[in-house]
């Protein structure tokens, strides 16, 4: 399963803060958990939530870039592009232009990263606000309240249940390993000591690869299609004849399978905890739990899935749909400021370390043929 310090999601759903009257985790929290390897206490998530609001505020050239992209700019290159240009407030690239000593390096991407995980819910903001709702104002942050709070307010969600699910989305999407794309990314970047803007910049162009961020988007489209193809009010019979056409046909069923994991993804499952809790009639929870039940049989049945069962992917979307967040094309954007948490943790950790520049070895076409023949 993911274990974040050692604790499970479970774990972290019962032991991290919460919002006064909420039952999901705060995800300041996790990121208190992922940087020091402690459960925090709620005074010092509330000093981490009011710390982000006093350092949320966007420089005027970021706003101006946003408020001037073309409208057909894909969320994640506008995401990717004003988390460049934050660059500019960079304590760690001043510092190091000034011959700063590399034991101090970690305090500085310490500062860059706070202040990068403060700001981005408004860079996001911004960009849902420009594409979805005619450029209206993401309004001010709240210093009274969260992180995730303060993002559903300038996206223009009033939902408490949404503000929920959002704390829930961006805890369980922070971090998984360091070997995934985004992680991976950001560690390479950061070993050539970019300062974090750069480096997270470069994790969410990696993210934006449909490999990677764009699994809960497909899920969607394969769940409409199926829909539109066999009706509403499935049965079971038909919908395994419907799974096993998909695979017959050369294609996976989306939200299933996983590169590390083999069992349930434990983000599945607490995503469908919260589905059964809030939302049990929804139809298209429903279809999503109709297919657990039957996509895993049918997997094994086939035998070419390592793992047949579902991930965080086959259920996230669903919920976002939910609540009215239908604009599938900004979903990895959320996925990306989740991602912030863990990735951002880690480069604290990895300047802490005095890791080195990342430089795997190469090998030539002529050296790899060599290699396979030697072995044939």
């Amino acid at each position: 399963g993911i274990r974040f310090r050692g604790y499970s999601i479970p774990e972290c759903q019962k032991l991290l803060p919460k919002a006064k009257g909420g039952e999901e985790p705060l995800p300041e929290g996790l990121f208190w958990l992922l940087v020091t390897g402690q459960i925090p206490t709620e005074e010092q998530v509330s000093w981490l939530s009011e710390e982000w609001a006093k350092r949320a505020a966007l420089p005027s050239h970021v706003v101006t870039m946003l408020d001037n992209f073309p409208t057909n700019l894909h969320p994640m290159s506008q995401l990717s592009a004003a988390i460049t240009a934050l660059n500019s407030e960079s304590n760690f690239a001043r510092a190091y232009a000034e011959g700063v000593n590399r034991t101090k390096y970690w305090e500085l991407i310490y500062e860059d990263c706070m202040d990068l995980i403060a700001k981005l819910p408004c860079v996001a903001a911004k960009i849902y606000r420009n594409l979805h709702r005619e450029g209206s104002s993401i309004g001010a942050i709240d210093s009274k309240l969260d992180w995730s709070h303060n993002f559903t307010n300038m996206l223009g969600y009033t939902d408490a249940q949404f503000t929920e699910l959002m704390r829930l989305y961006l805890t369980i999407h922070s971090d998984h390993e360091g070997g995934n794309v985004s992680a991976h990314t950001s560690h390479l970047v950061g070993s050539a000591l970019s300062d974090p803007y750069l480096s997270f910049a470069a994790a969410m162009n990696g993210l934006a690869g449909p490999l990677h961020g764009l699994a809960n988007q497909e899920v969607l489209v394969w769940l409409t299609q199926l829909q539109k193809e066999v009706g509403k009010d499935v049965s079971d019979e038909k919908l395994r004849d419907y799974i096993w056409n998909t695979l017959n046909s050369g294609r996976v069923i989306p939200g299933y399978g996983h590169a590390v994991l083999r069992k349930t993804d434990p983000r599945y499952t607490c995503q469908r905890e919260f589905a059964l809790k809030h939302l049990p009639q929804d139809p298209m929870f429903k279809l999503v739990a109709q297919l657990y039940k039957i996509v895993p049989n049918v997997l094994l049945e086939q035998g070419k899935a390592k793992n047949p069962w579902p991930n965080v992917d086959a259920h996230s979307g669903v919920l976002l749909q939910y609540y009215g967040m239908t604009e599938m094309n900004y979903y990895t954007v959320l996925f990306g400021v989740s991602r912030a948490l863990g990735v951002l943790a880690q480069l604290i950790w990895s300047r802490a370390l005095g890791f080195p520049l990342e430089r795997p070895k190469s090998m030539s076409t002529d050296g790899l043929m060599k290699f396979v023949e030697s072995k044939s």
